[in-house]
């Protein structure tokens, strides 16, 4: 039985309840003369003893309809609210409950546990959050270590055992009596083998082991890279940085834009030279990264290149943009444009 029903039931009892109490009160008091006047006199063409619980039930039953739609409306309300507060909603409207000391308790209890479970919910995502920032850290410091475990091992294996390789062969090639002979061409294939794995080995190197800025400028940074670099490489390599203030962010951003274009330089250009310029025009600060090699197609390439992807976004990270010219045969031209701020 529905609510609406109940108080209509509960209307019509206790006006029919009612009306017995009052007619048995008023007889008791003023008895009738007889019953068959009670029945000839009428009301709007009713008898009197037929209209009079008529109206008495009437009454009941409206009251009984408006009471339990009215109940009906609040406990919907409350039941609504629930299920909002379930479903995790906050900032709900309570201001319909607010009529009655009943109602406006139970607003209360629902404001405090809204409250309270929003409340919850921050701490749980905040948890949570340290959780993953933890774990994420914690990643990164373990990712990290093995990259330079493999780093030093790939240093100081392969690459020593490739450097050997290079010093023999090249001993052998100044040995060899008949150098347009096939042996001395296979020798001679074999050793630019060596060089070609020797400059693989070092870009895998630098992506393993990354080096960091670590407090110097990115002009500093720029030389110690290139300075160690042209220790360990047989290129020509050319660089000016100028000197202007740069925020830490933009620096880190440009570094490593720089240290994956000389990457794919030392293992795709085949180039002799390498140019690296940092200047400031214009309230523009321009990182270019020129060499002469193979050269290759910048839109091809692009579509399928993580390192390109990567520099292109971290460019765009920080503001700025980056352009690609290359020629084959003749060499690959980058520079990345940054607004000074």
């Amino acid at each position: 039985m529905s609510i609406v029903q109940r108080q209509i039931v509960w209307g019509a009892s206790m006006s029919l309840l009612i009306l017995g109490v009052l007619t048995a009160s008023f007889f008791t008091m003023f008895p009738a003369p007889g019953w068959g006047d009670l029945w000839e006199t009428e009301i709007l063409d009713l008898p009197f003893i037929v209209f009079v619980p008529s109206a008495s039930l009437a009454i009941g039953l409206i009251f009984g309809f408006m009471s339990g739609l009215y109940w009906r409306r609040k406990l919907y309300t409350v039941d609504s609210m629930l299920h909002q507060i379930e479903e995790g909603r906050q900032l709900l409207d309570t201001d319909e409950l607010n009529s009655g000391r009943e109602l406006e308790t139970i607003a209360a209890r629902v404001d405090k546990i809204q409250k309270h479970i929003a409340e919850q919910a921050k701490i749980s995502q905040k948890l949570a959050n340290e959780k993953a920032e933890d774990i994420e850290s914690r990643m990164q410091e373990i990712v990290s270590q093995e990259r330079n475990r493999l780093a030093r091992e790939l240093h100081d294996s392969v690459s020593q055992q490739l450097f050997a390789a290079s010093m023999m062969m090249s001993a052998i090639m100044e040995t060899q009596q008949d150098t347009e002979g096939r042996q001395a061409k296979q020798l001679k294939m074999v050793e630019e083998m060596i060089h070609q794995s020797q400059l693989e080995m070092r870009a895998l190197l630098l992506h393993l082991r990354p080096a960091a800025l670590k407090g110097k400028t990115l002009q500093e940074g720029i030389e110690e890279l290139l300075v160690e670099l042209l220790q360990k490489v047989a290129l020509e390599i050319k660089w000016k940085a100028e000197n202007f203030p740069l925020d830490k962010g933009v620096e880190d951003h440009l570094f490593r834009i720089l240290q994956e274009a000389v990457s794919n330089t030392l293992r795709h250009a085949k180039s002799h030279s390498m140019e690296v310029l940092l200047i400031r025009r214009d309230d523009y600060a321009i990182l270019r990264v020129a060499d002469d090699g193979v050269g290759f197609d910048v839109e091809e390439t692009k579509a399928g290149s993580y390192g390109l992807q990567n520099m292109y976004e971290r460019a765009a990270e920080v503001g700025g943009s980056m352009k690609i010219i290359s020629v084959k045969n003749k060499g690959t031209r980058l520079e990345v444009k940054v607004p000074i701020m």
